[in-house]
Parts: structure tokens; sequence; C-alpha cells
């Protein structure tokens, strides 16, 4: 086993890359580590800082070639992303932390990350709403749920889903009195003040104007999907 020792505790590794929304891996990262159970780590290519999408900066705990074999493989989403779905190198460590960990997971964006390494085919999967109908180009199966469970894959919708889908995991390690307890600890108890953090709930104009916002990022996203697509196709 390379890098640092093993413990007795679930060792859950939450990818860390440049440009990342930072609430995808805090969220899920804070209510792993409240439990007590969990070794968490963010894991990246150095352990140099890495700028968030937010402009402040986050310190990876562990480097890909000290990376021991994870229990659980977690890539959160954001807009770098797209930076790594032809990154042979990232794409290689999903790849071989997946054929050991006992789940292999994601949140909002980063499921595109997976499905690029070719770990989400012939499963149901979610992300973020405005991507979702890209699962398919990875042959996966787009559910829209805020928390998908198929096998041992476990992927998260947008950005916020992250706390849902942490809850989750922590009932499938640990049973669900533990992750009851975690959600009561946090008080998380979400009362939204706006009913609009879904597309089918959200006013027409608000619709649209997040539409109108993100579309050069969007086609942006989806035209490097389908050139993912077709390199993990020419492998086969």
């Amino acid at each position: 086993m390379q890098g640092t020792e093993r413990n007795d505790r679930v060792c859950i590794g939450l990818l860390v890359y440049p440009d990342i929304n930072i609430l995808d891996i805090t969220g899920p990262a804070e209510l792993f580590a409240s439990s007590g159970l969990v070794d968490v780590q963010l894991v990246w290519k150095t352990t140099t800082p890495v700028r968030t999408s937010g402009g402040w900066h986050i310190v990876p705990t562990l480097s890909f070639p000290k990376a021991p074999q994870l229990d659980v493989i977690c890539v959160p989403g954001g807009r770098g992303q797209i930076g790594l779905m032809h990154d042979d190198e990232t794409l290689d460590f999903l790849k071989q932390q997946a054929a050991g960990a006992r789940y292999v997971t994601s949140v909002c964006t980063g499921a595109l990350v997976l499905g690029a390494a070719g770990l989400l085919r012939g499963h149901r999967a979610t992300t973020h709403w405005l991507s979702h109908d890209q699962l398919g180009l990875f042959g996966a199966t787009p559910v829209r749920e805020r928390v998908v469970v198929d096998g041992n894959r476990i992927t998260g919708g947008g950005v916020t889903a992250g706390m849902d889908f942490a809850l989750v995991l922590l009932a499938e390690l640990f049973g669900e009195q533990e992750a009851h307890a975690v959600q009561l600890a946090a008080e998380y108890d979400p009362a939204p003040p706006y009913a609009a953090g879904r597309p089918d709930l959200a006013p027409p104009d608000v619709l649209e104007l997040v539409r109108s916002r993100t579309a050069a990022k969007q086609e942006h996203r989806r035209q490097v999907s389908e050139e993912a697509a077709r390199r993990l196709r020419g492998r086969d």
C-alpha cells in the first residue's frame, strides 16, 4: 500500500481541482467529517493549493501518487470539470481507484467526469439539471432525482444536492441512524425562501434568465462531453 497508513475508518477521497465549486466539496466533506467515522481526504495531482471557482484556495491533503486504495471516490463538480474530461492522469486515477472502491460517486457535473472515465456506462445517474441530458453520451441512464443509487454508483444532482448525497452515502455505509444523527447535528432542515430550486418549479422568466446566463458555458461543456464520449467509444 502506498502513502498514508490506513486505519479502520472508512476512507473517502474527494477529488479537488482548479475551478471546482467549493460547495460541491465542502458540503459533503463537512457532513462526512462530522460523523467521526470517516477519514476524509482531498485528493489531487499534487498538494499545492488549488483555486476554486469562487476565487478562494483549497489545499489537497493527498496527491495521486500517495493515495492508498480509497473506500469511496467522489468527484465534485464545477466549471473546472470541463478541463478534466480529457485529462488522462485524472481519468486513469479514477479508473484505478474505482476498480477497488466500495462506492464510486459524484456531485453535480462531477458525474460527467465519471462518464468520461467510462465509469457510468450501464448505470442510472443524475447530475446538475443543465447538464442532465449529457449523461446519455456516456452510456448512463439519466434519472431526474436528487440522489441516485445504482449498485455501488451514487450520484448527486447540482451543488446543494451534495448534502443529500452525503447523507445517503452515510446511510449506505453506517445505517440510517447515523445519517439521521449527522443531519440533526448539522441542523440540516432546508426551508428555502423561494420555490425556485428546480426548473419545473422556477417561474418561466427565471428559467430563461438562468439558461441565457449559462448558454455559452453549457454549449462548451456539451462540446467537450461529446468529444470525450467519442474518445471513450474509440477505446472500446
